[in-house]
């Protein structure tokens, strides 16, 4: 059974409350689709890399946050070039970035690297 879906404009106004409630700088890169855009998030480690997390739905329709990234942080040039490809392929999505240096946000789903 599919989980409710909440507006992506909404789920990001949430999240940059619970950045700003625990003292982690965090902005809106791109407005994507108000309703149904989909999500990347940039977490920003702030020593020249970051990981990248992709909003996605595995079988069974539950949300998951796939690490766009990979195991490691990438360099922050090459997160740029990925954000800017997925802006080329998806005119819709959202990117939120956010100031993490110490690891400390914690998505609302599962990660998959």
């Amino acid at each position: 059974m599919d989980e409710p879906r909440i507006k992506a404009s909404i789920w990001i106004a949430a999240q940059i409350r619970v950045c700003n409630l625990n003292t982690m700088q965090a902005v809106v890169r791109r407005r994507g689709d108000p309703d149904a855009g989909s999500l990347l998030i940039r977490l920003d480690r702030l020593n020249g890399s970051s990981e990248l997390l992709s909003q996605s739905r595995d079988a069974q329709g539950t949300r998951v946050w796939l690490k766009a990234s990979g195991a490691e942080p990438m360099a922050d040039a090459d997160v740029e070039a990925y954000i800017q490809r997925r802006i080329e392929r998806d005119p819709d999505i959202w990117v939120l970035e956010i100031e993490d240096r110490d690891s400390r946000y914690k998505p609302d789903a599962p990660v998959i690297t």
